[in-house]
């Protein structure tokens, strides 16, 4: 697959996940009443099942890759060439708010926002790390293992870990950055996204060298779920 087709898909994928996190943030805050757990349980379920839909449809083509951690890890561990890497982060951080930008349209809010969304302290960026690391354990070990069920496992994943984490799991840099540009119910306030951001490479990273341990497979393709990834077991 040509690196212009790859690049289109991470930042399709990109800006349909960011669309659904926010846009179904936005619908289940107006129809919640008030409510913040129907509205945060509506904002998990779309996101989630968004998310595996996307990845079924556009891993084959770039290995669904929509979140720069896991475009680095990937690249760390031979599976994405180091040069195409930055070409991959940015788009899809110019997805991410491409998204972010089309939820605002369709639910008619102002364009362009920065969030007042306040989210500080060690727990929040700990639950980060968390739920990072969390992801990029699911990503590898299914990968490697069951590479089939890639896309039923990170949505499932993402949806469970949006309740059992104190941030609601953003556990994507490209999420995290965009989200600070919409003061709805999806949002963060730029000041804290920076913590957030390291918090996420470091839960990838220590994620990637533990399976890397656990689950000994060098990969020769690229591509996280791509369809032409061939792993080989390390000696």
């Amino acid at each position: 697959m040509s690196l212009q087709r790859r690049l289109a898909a991470a930042g399709i994928g990109t800006a349909f996940l960011l669309t659904a996190a926010v846009g179904s943030g936005i619908m289940g805050e107006r129809l919640a009443s008030g409510n913040v757990a129907i509205a945060l349980l509506a904002n998990t379920i779309a996101t989630g099942a968004t998310l595996a839909a996307l990845i079924l449809t556009l891993g084959p083509i770039s290995g669904a890759h929509f979140n720069p951690a896991v475009s680095i890890a990937d690249a760390s561990q031979g599976g994405l060439p180091w040069r195409d890497a930055p070409l991959y982060i940015a788009t899809q951080l110019a997805g991410a708010v491409a998204g972010v930008l089309i939820a605002h349209l369709m639910f008619g809010e102002p364009v362009f926002q920065l969030s007042h969304h306040v989210r500080p302290g060690a727990a929040q960026l700990f639950s980060e790390f968390v739920a990072t690391f969390g992801l990029l354990a699911v990503i590898w070990g299914c990968s490697r293992q069951r590479a089939e069920s890639v896309p039923m496992a990170v949505g499932l994943y993402i949806t469970g870990a949006y309740w059992f984490t104190a941030s609601t799991s953003f556990a994507n840099p490209a999420v995290t950055a965009a989200r600070a540009l919409t003061d709805t119910f999806a949002g963060i306030r730029p000041a804290d996204a920076p913590g957030f951001l390291a918090a996420q490479f470091a839960g990838a990273m220590v994620a990637t060298l533990l399976l890397r341990w656990l689950v000994p497979v060098a990969t020769t393709t690229t591509g996280v779920v791509g369809a032409q990834r061939q792993d080989v077991t390390a000696s």
